[in-house]
């Protein structure tokens, strides 16, 4: 690359970026030097986006940028963390002024956002790789899992379902969309917004939860799975956005809000007994989750209901 690790990190990485009381040392030592509350236990993640695999050379810059950071604040607010600091490990291919300021744009924008500061991280010469590590505080034993789900809870999920899909879908030409549902869709595979104060408020409420990052029946497996339990989802309850039902005919948008991932949204169970309380959490929401299901006693068996009745997914 034609610039220098410690030029391009001071370009790039270094100034309008969030600043937070507990990082003593950041960006521009051997390592960072952090303080976590007290009462408090550090939840970290990991996710990496590499080239051809989890984004074309047609995503923006700024896109590519957001979503490295939101894929990681996603599964935080899964676990019901606040995210503070995130690390950037950046591998490209040349030195490319245009797409490095359009990515650090995306980066601090979404980390301003949520006030989370870059710490420190790595860059190197190689096929273009965006690893980010975020780390989160949650109160001492209130931490969200997968493994808490019991029968007779009801299933949630935050909000719209396969847009995000639809959206690859029509940019490869496998769907025909309107330019107008593209645009808004494409915000949706672009832009994920990870309900971070979701995840917070259902400490103490949310029996497990989980982002929908693989799809809805993928990762509602890893809750069944980790819980030893089974589900009963009412597809005609899924909630699906007018780009998707205008789109597809109803059983294809099913397939897609039942299969396509990258929506980043949260996939929860309440208990009976939760409910109320839930219900006078999210009152004022403007969003609101929406109940798609119930969990059974019939352990990794998921049933699909469509108005009571039995219902297939249909083949793609």
């Amino acid at each position: 690359m034609a610039a220098g690790e410690f030029d391009l990190i001071a370009t790039y990485f270094t100034h309008r970026y969030p600043t937070r009381e507990d990082v003593d040392t950041g960006v521009g030592d051997d390592g960072a030097v952090l303080q976590v509350p007290a009462n408090s236990e550090l939840v970290v993640v990991t996710d990496t986006l590499v080239e051809g695999v989890h984004f074309d050379h047609y995503t923006p810059a700024r896109a590519i940028g957001h979503k490295a950071v939101a894929v990681n604040l996603s599964d935080l607010a899964a676990m019901g963390a606040e995210p503070a600091w995130i690390s950037l490990a950046l591998t490209l291919p040349k030195y490319d002024d245009e797409w490095l300021t359009g990515f650090a744009n995306g980066l601090r924008e979404i980390c301003d956002y949520y006030q989370c500061q870059l710490i420190g991280g790595d860059t190197t010469r190689g096929p273009l790789t965006i690893t980010v590590t975020a780390h989160g505080f949650v109160p001492t034993g209130k931490a969200l899992r997968r493994s808490g789900a019991k029968p007779g809870d009801w299933i949630y999920v935050s909000g719209a379902l396969g847009d995000a899909g639809l959206a690859l879908a029509g940019m490869q030409q496998r769907q025909k969309i309107t330019p107008d549902y593209q645009r808004r869709l494409n915000e949706r595979l672009f832009f994920p917004a990870p309900r971070v104060a979701l995840g917070q408020s259902l400490r103490g409420i949310a029996s497990s939860a989980i982002d929908v990052s693989d799809g809805l029946l993928a990762d509602l497996r890893h809750i069944l799975t980790a819980s030893q339990v089974g589900a009963r989802i009412d597809v005609d309850e899924l909630p699906l956005s007018l780009a998707l039902t205008e789109s597809l005919s109803e059983a294809d948008a099913f397939r897609y809000a039942l299969t396509s991932g990258e929506d980043f949204e949260l996939l929860f169970t309440v208990p009976e007994a939760q409910r109320g309380v839930f219900d006078t959490v999210i009152a004022h929401a403007a969003q609101k989750p929406v109940c798609i299901g119930r969990v059974t006693n019939d352990a990794g068996a998921i049933q699909l209901l469509y108005a009571g009745e039995p219902w297939s997914l249909p083949a793609d």
